[in-house]
């Protein structure tokens, strides 16, 4: 059997001048690597955004350099990408995020050049939306869906020295006379997630994202010690909003029903914990879950099972608010469950997110799953409750529906403004993006609100890339910014103001 090897890649970041960069670090490859591990394969993750300790941080990291694209690299040299290449005999690079997709495409492309008979493969919505431009540059193999099983068949089948992966299911693959075979309609996806893998963490330049100190996710003070950590009680999600692309991971789908909600066993989730605390040394953990409470009474339960576990709990991706409030005696109407509130607190919670998406009730409605809409509950009266249990509290907005009219957008903005008054830490405002894999993005293509030849360079939170809408894209990324110099407290602008990059 041969011995093989395999690099997990992070590309380096792009970015809009005056916009912030944060390494990459998702879940993605502490997963991938978990499972090559648990058959015995060598695996290795390089972000080269941070690099590894034989590379100074100073001579890139801080040191930027302008694409012909006018955005922002940040990262290794293409010749040290090459280097650590050189010693894999496959290389997988994740697109997750339409942005990076043209360093993505990059890496894949010097690596094939330099080196053509090395695999290389990649996964990701965007990766399995925009297939055969991925297939173009040089990939090998495109995941399209959850691929901790498919792994380690691929990895396997390279044991024998073969490259026939026409018994791996759920991926697209270029077979030996060089035809794309679609192997989506089979294989397996893993409903009891215990049976995932344990990520191995310990495999990502943590010591680096702690010394950056800009987390995915979550805030930072200045001068505040962070080591943190992210992971994953649950997957998928009990709704089905328009921009996400979980609304579109249903059975009979090219990924398979990996947007059905599933989650881990408590006691998975405490050895999980227990690891990011002893082993990775983490003192903060983000969970990265779309939808932490999906279950309620199984999210109170593990809650009440890791009180005193001595980490600092953030939630990244926003609890909807459905989950924070309770029935009261008026019919129809919800109040803030302090119950939940206090637990969460008592866990160790320090930060929540309230995905309020839209002060308006027509847009929620046709874009947002018809989620907890503002005539059922006091928002102010929920957040004067979270922050009596000392925890910060930011929001997330949206912006820029293709049938939004200006009259919509200014009540969002001035909703957002009055919701400061009521002890609010910090507001972000998001540009509607309608990425590949998403219901929103087709009827975006539909009705011509983003031409064929769209420029994913573009698919990032400040920039409004949709057309024939009433507010046209320039005003649309002034009013953003305007309601984030104006929603936000100076402590909160400054310190994310440091991270942007410019040329």
């Amino acid at each position: 059997m041969k011995k093989i090897k395999i690099l997990l890649l992070y590309p380096p970041e792009q970015s809009w001048p005056k916009t912030m960069v944060k390494p990459n670090g998702s879940l993605a490859y502490p997963y991938l690597a978990g499972a090559l591990r648990d058959i015995n394969v060598e695996s290795y993750v390089y972000d080269a955004c941070v690099g590894n300790d034989n590379d100074n941080i100073d001579n890139f990291f801080y040191k930027n350099s302008t694409l012909p694209s006018g955005m922002i690299r940040t990262g290794v040299s293409d010749d040290r990408i090459l280097e650590i290449a050189s010693n894999y005999d496959a290389i997988g690079i994740t697109s997750i995020f339409s942005q990076q997709e043209t360093q993505v495409l990059h890496c894949a492309n010097i690596i094939k050049k330099k080196f053509p008979n090395k695999l290389l493969f990649s996964g990701g919505v965007n990766a399995k939306s925009r297939s055969s431009i991925f297939f173009s540059a040089g990939f090998d193999i495109i995941f399209t869906s959850e691929s901790e099983t498919s792994i380690q068949q691929v990895a396997k089948i390279m044991q024998k020295n073969s490259n026939d992966f026409s018994s791996v299911g759920k991926i697209y693959f270029k077979n030996k006379d060089g035809k794309i075979i679609d192997n989506s309609h089979f294989g397996e996806i893993l409903m009891n997630l215990d049976k995932l893998p344990i990520p191995a963490w310990e495999l990502l330049p943590n010591e680096r994202y702690w010394k950056i100190g800009r987390p995915h996710g979550g805030k930072a003070k200045r001068g505040e010690e962070l080591r943190y950590a992210s992971m994953m009680t649950s997957r998928g999600c009990p709704f089905s909003c328009s921009y996400c692309h979980i609304a579109e991971e249903v059975e009979g789908s090219k990924s398979g029903a990996i947007g059905k909600f599933r989650f881990k066993s408590d006691d998975r989730v405490i050895e999980e914990l227990t690891i990011l605390k002893n082993k990775i040394g983490a003192k903060q953990v983000f969970i990265e879950d779309d939808s932490i409470f999906g279950m309620k009474r199984r999210a109170i339960r593990l809650l009440k099972r890791i009180v005193g576990f001595g980490l600092d709990l953030m939630d990244v991706n926003g609890i909807n608010m459905i989950h924070l409030v309770k029935k009261s005696k008026k019919t129809g109407w919800m109040i803030p469950d302090e119950e939940v509130i206090e637990l969460l607190a008592e866990v160790g919670f320090k930060e929540i997110v309230l995905p309020f998406e839209s002060a308006n009730l027509r847009i929620i409605k046709k874009w947002c799953s018809n989620k907890l809409a503002l005539d059922r509950f006091d928002p102010g009266e929920l957040i004067k409750t979270i922050k009596k249990h000392k925890m910060y509290v930011g929001t997330n907005y949206m912006l820029g529906f293709p049938d939004e009219t200006r009259k919509e957008v200014e009540e969002t903005v001035k909703f957002a403004k009055k919701m400061q008054g009521y002890g609010l830490d910090h507001s972000n405002f998001y540009l509607v993006m309608p990425v590949p894999g998403t219901p929103i993005f087709d009827y975006c293509i539909k009705n011509k609100h983003l031409p064929m030849d769209y420029n994913p360079d573009r698919f990032q939170w400040t920039k409004a890339n949709l057309k024939n809408t009433e507010i046209g894209p320039q005003e649309l990324e002034a009013i953003r910014d305007y309601a984030w110099e104006t929603c936000n407290k100076k402590e909160f602008k400054d310190l994310r103001k440091s991270w942007i990059v410019d040329n």
